[in-house]
């Protein structure tokens, strides 16, 4: 496997990195077991020192590790900037919440007494995607460290430079040696690291097809795993929706960080009634943006973050045309350096055109028009996924009440804003299996034991 920086914005190689041989991986993993003897008997007190020293850095130096996130995968500089502050508060939100999340909840048997005692299980081996470079790596390692286990990180292989700066930053807040480890490692290798029996769970945040081979291969070790997989989430927009609140979301759920979001609004599903009017108001939108060096404060269109990216959608929305779609806007490279790709709408895709299943990973919306309400949420269900979503209504209870029939992880009623670290993320279906973030995210890979008095004779 190959780690190096490509500048997406001009396709020139920043710097490349070795892959660590087998002998060295055997070591990193050894130190993780035996840090984590010593890390579980940790007190939170301790381990909260640490894991805030680690936000306070992230905050302090946020220009700092933005721009190695847009160096290397191109994300505008503002929304890199907004992703490191946004790992900062993750970071500490767990240190100063853990304690009492894992704290022993009492029971009440009808005799005796009962608590459930929470303790952490090991090393846990993270596989981690390269759209949300640190954001990525803070949910798993605010709740994980926390709890008392410690992590090995596979990292993307085009964001080599973040997942070093990050590892340094843990280490630079005090973290003993072995306690969060960045592995520059093959696919091979990371199938021999979820078998060792040191790790003793799996986290994976990617594609469906990386689920289905991470899950399956922890689930033949019998290890605790949790899946973050892809998403085709619904934006659904009644007839009684404020369009001067929606289309502007509906601009940022698609193209925030250039529509390289899991949980991105990329079905626009619209009552027929309000159907021309949001379609017009959105192209415009779309339309407006600029592309340009995603360094620029002033750029409102980055690039996709691989050359190898844009190809592969360009190809995904030739096949959809192929087989029916219409192209209402976009639909080709943009003719200039770099891997951009024009915003994108695409119209009349039919349940038998392979986009209607697929997920499109960066500026592309596909548009429906619906009868009604009841149309609306049979199209948002009717999808291989089940990450997140979105109603937009003036009607508060209505939108509740269509969020409840949804079959998702999460729905959003006139907004999308899932960045908060107190929020649980995660879906169902294809789109996976676990939660991250929120009370919800730090009990993924712990110990829930039974302890329990009860003065009673053994059966006669």
């Amino acid at each position: 496997m190959t780690y190096q920086s490509l500048n997406p914005f001009n396709g020139e190689l920043v710097d490349s990195f070795e892959p660590l041989g087998d002998v060295l991986l055997e070591t990193k993993i050894a130190t993780a077991q035996a840090c984590f003897e010593t890390w579980r008997h940790t007190s939170y007190a301790r381990r909260a020192v640490i894991i805030a020293r680690a936000g306070e850095i992230l905050h302090s130096r946020a220009d700092e590790f933005a721009r190695i996130m847009t160096l290397e995968m191109g994300k505008r500089i503002g929304e890199a900037r907004g992703e490191v502050e946004f790992s900062a508060r993750i970071m500490a939100y767990y240190a100063k919440n853990a304690e009492s999340f894992l704290a022993p909840v009492k029971l009440n048997p009808t005799n005796g007494e009962a608590h459930m005692e929470s303790s952490p299980i090991g090393v846990i081996f993270c596989v981690e995607p390269w759209n949300f470079p640190y954001y990525q790596l803070a949910r798993v390692a605010g709740p994980h460290l926390m709890a008392g286990n410690t992590l090995l990180v596979k990292h993307a292989g085009i964001v080599p430079q973040c997942a070093i700066a990050f590892e340094k930053l843990l280490i630079e807040a005090g973290a003993p040696m072995g306690l969060y480890t960045n592995l520059l490692i093959s696919h091979e290798q990371s199938d021999h690291v979820v078998d060792d029996p040191r790790i003793k769970g799996v986290a994976l945040t990617g594609s469906v097809a990386a689920g289905r081979s991470l899950a399956s291969r922890a689930g033949q070790n019998l290890k605790v795993s949790s899946m973050e997989l892809g998403g085709s989430d619904a934006f659904i927009v009644l007839e009684d929706a404020d369009l001067d609140l929606t289309v502007p979301w509906a601009v940022w759920g698609r193209m925030y960080n250039t529509g390289q979001t899991c949980c991105a609004a990329k079905r626009f599903i619209v009552v027929a009634s309000m159907a021309d009017k949001f379609l017009e108001r959105f192209r415009a939108a779309l339309g407006a943006l600029k592309p340009g060096d995603p360094m620029d404060e002033k750029t409102t269109l980055g690039p996709l973050s691989t050359e190898q990216a844009l190809v592969d959608l360009l190809a995904q929305v030739d096949g959809a045309v192929a087989k029916g779609a219409k192209v209402v806007m976009g639909g080709k490279r943009i003719d200039r350096p770099g891997s951009f790709m024009a915003p994108t709408i695409l119209t009349d895709i039919k349940p038998g055109n392979p986009a209607f299943r697929e997920e499109f990973f960066g500026p592309v919306a596909l548009f429906f028009r619906v009868k009604d309400e009841d149309e609306a949420i049979a199209l948002a269900n009717d999808s291989d996924f089940g990450l997140g979503g979105s109603v937009w209504t003036s009607d508060v209870a209505r939108g509740k009440r269509v969020a409840s029939r949804v079959e998702t992880g999460m729905m959003f009623i006139n907004n999308i804003d899932w960045t908060d670290a107190e929020l649980p993320f995660g879906g169902i279906k294809d789109s996976g299996y676990g939660r991250e973030l929120g009370d919800m995210g730090i009990q993924q890979f712990v110990n829930k034991k039974l302890v329990r008095t009860h003065a009673v004779k053994a059966p006669a």
